[in-house]
């Protein structure tokens, strides 16, 4: 669960942390005993405000550009907390290696391809397909969110086809550059 969250991370740092305070509130996912918080009411309805005011901010041109500049290490960091929050029993070495290694380092890359997408979208276009790159990404956010609480494993499956693509995108980026 933790990395299907954590990958989604990448696209709307604020999505999957709602939905994992949703899940938690709920009762549908039992969180680590140390992050409890996250799915108190008062958590929830931050967390909720925080989404949709992301969400909605990705549409305003220049504004979506200024989110992706501080989306990488915000989603770094809120990839790391997701992971951490949904491990337990495991010792703290493990758990917090995973979580830098797994959460941190899933979240991201995919933010960092999430940016030079919307950076190649603003570049041909001017801007005017980025509100399709917004809805996109906010609709893998999402689903991935969800798929990643309801079936954490087939989420583990997407976010490894996910980061292939995003292998063979920079590989051949990378080849075309030089």
């Amino acid at each position: 669960m933790g990395v299907g969250l954590s990958a989604s991370v990448g696209f709307r740092v604020f999505v999957p942390l709602f939905i994992l305070s949703l899940s938690a509130y709920s009762g549908t996912w039992e969180l680590n005993e140390s992050w409890q918080w996250i799915g108190s009411l008062s958590a929830l309805i931050v967390l909720g405000v925080a989404t949709l005011v992301e969400i909605f901010a990705y549409y305003i041109p220049y504004v979506d550009n200024a989110l992706d500049s501080i989306a990488i290490p915000l989603a770094a960091v809120a990839g790391t907390a997701v992971m951490v929050s949904t491990v337990a029993d495991l010792s703290p070495v493990i758990t917090w290696a995973l979580a830098i290694i797994a959460g941190g380092g899933t979240a991201a890359a995919v933010a960092g391809s999430s940016g030079v997408t919307r950076l190649a979208s603003t570049t041909t276009t001017g801007g005017v397909a980025n509100p399709i790159v917004s809805t996109v990404e906010t609709t893998a956010s999402v689903g991935l969110s969800l798929i990643a609480v309801i079936l954490p494993y087939l989420a583990i499956f997407l976010v490894l086809i996910l980061l292939y693509i995003i292998f063979r995108v920079y590989k051949k980026f990378k080849s075309r550059k030089t």
